[in-house]
């Protein structure tokens, strides 16, 4: 964990924009794009068909798409970088994506290229606020390819199977969570073979800290200079961890096969497994019959019963960047591609279930016609965006330390909490 972390550092502090850019100066010719984006095979039929339309359209230009695990996308992203060999569009997380434009790793978006006379009308087209994460100096540098946050999807079959009535009986608080859980928990000695509800363990800024949120506590002071904020709501949502976990209750544990993965296949080892909208489209595609049954429902995001704060899964941005450091020509046709491509947003919405959130599409019948859209969106109501500074990775590299320390090292919430605000404190002040 520890070298993983210190490689993180190491790289992302490698991510300052060198003396000397690369890139040939091509005027004219053919021109190739390397474009790098998360695994996604719903999204990879939709845009193999986009880059066909746009090279017919432009003989002279190649898409080359590359694909990566979501998981794998920012240190593979950061070792390009840092090697000065990254791709000219890639998409990541904007708690991971924030750091290449404090960095001046990524250009603004061409505003003739994507169609808009100024950035205002640019901000004007997406709903209020959700390009702020990507605005510096009157410039943005990228549009989004989706805005997701999550909630629990249920398996109603499972809940009739460990005789729970799935319209009444679902989870509203977190501690309901535990006590569902514990009736759906199926186990051969301590290996858990059908999990009530996990979490999904690689993504602590997203679903934990508004755990935290809830309680009253924060990642960082309304003023920006304190980390960890609130030490009792802290410590009650690390020791809800450590209860999760395989030295408490059993219920879970970030060993196991990340839930939303096995959701879909309905093989009566999954209950509620948290995923966001797009989640939808995928259980179409991997199991229509699943799809089709009826026997799958999406729940609101939980709340502790003695919460302070009405606070629902934060929401994250993938935004489409381009390289700076490509040749000027390379980086229209970039913007060129990534806008022919969001031209589409209301196919990645029925066929996908990505929201990209312009004003247009979130008024249309489209959007109101998806199964639990208003789940999503009155979630969505109620969240933060995701925390998203230049060192976001390495603080949510703490709390994936804190969290894993509490659930599988058996060490005490107390300790786990002394040691993160030490750490997170050291990252905030290097900022």
């Amino acid at each position: 964990m520890m070298k993983k972390a210190l490689l993180v550092s190491l790289l992302i502090m490698s991510l300052a924009l060198p003396l000397f850019a690369s890139g040939a100066q091509e005027a004219t010719g053919p021109v190739t794009i390397t474009f790098w984006t998360h695994e996604d095979p719903n999204r990879t039929a939709l845009e193999d068909r986009y880059i066909a339309e746009f090279q017919a359209a432009n003989p002279d230009v190649t898409i080359e798409r590359v694909t990566n695990s979501s998981k794998k996308m920012p240190e593979l992203l950061l070792t390009a970088f840092a090697a000065n060999e990254g791709p000219h569009i890639f998409n990541t997380q904007i708690e991971d994506g924030y750091a290449y434009i404090a960095n001046g790793r990524v250009a603004p978006v061409n505003l003739g290229a994507a169609g808009f006379k100024s950035v205002k009308d640019l901000k004007a087209s997406y709903v209020d606020g959700v390009l702020d994460a990507v605005s510096e100096d009157n410039n943005v540098y990228g549009l989004p390819l989706e805005l997701t946050n999550w909630a629990p999807y249920l398996n109603k079959q499972i809940f009739r199977d460990a005789g729970l009535d799935p319209e009444k009986d679902y989870p509203k608080t977190w501690e309901d969570m535990v006590a569902v859980s514990q009736k759906i928990v199926s186990r051969e000695g301590e290996i858990i073979t059908r999990r009530g509800f996990d979490f999904r363990y690689p993504y602590y800024l997203v679903s934990m800290v508004p755990m935290v949120e809830q309680l009253g506590g924060k990642l960082v002071s309304d003023d920006g200079k304190t980390a960890i904020v609130g030490d009792e709501a802290w410590l009650k949502f690390l020791q809800f961890m450590a209860d999760w976990g395989p030295n408490g209750l059993n219920l879970g544990s970030p060993t196991y096969k990340n839930g939303r993965k096995l959701f879909n296949s309905n093989n009566n080892d999954m209950g509620m497994a948290m995923s966001g909208l797009y989640q939808a489209g995928r259980i179409r595609a991997d199991n229509p019959d699943f799809y089709n049954s009826g026997d799958w429902m999406v729940i609101p995001f939980p709340q502790f019963e003695d919460a302070v704060e009405d606070v629902a899964s934060a929401y994250y941005g993938h935004f489409y960047m381009v390289n700076s450091q490509k040749a000027d020509r390379e980086q229209k046709v970039a913007w060129e591609f990534i806008t022919y491509m969001l031209s589409h947003s209301e196919e990645y919405l029925t066929e996908v279930g990505l929201i990209q959130p312009t004003k247009a599409l979130m008024s249309s019948e489209t959007f109101a016609n998806i199964p639990y859209a208003d789940v999503f969106a009155a979630d969505m109501a109620k969240g933060n965006i995701v925390y998203y500074a230049e060192n976001s990775a390495k603080i949510q590299e703490l709390i994936k330390e804190a969290v894993e320390g509490v659930m599988l090292s058996g060490i005490a919430p107390e300790k786990a909490l002394a040691s993160l605000k030490v750490k997170a404190q050291e990252v905030l002040d290097q900022e």
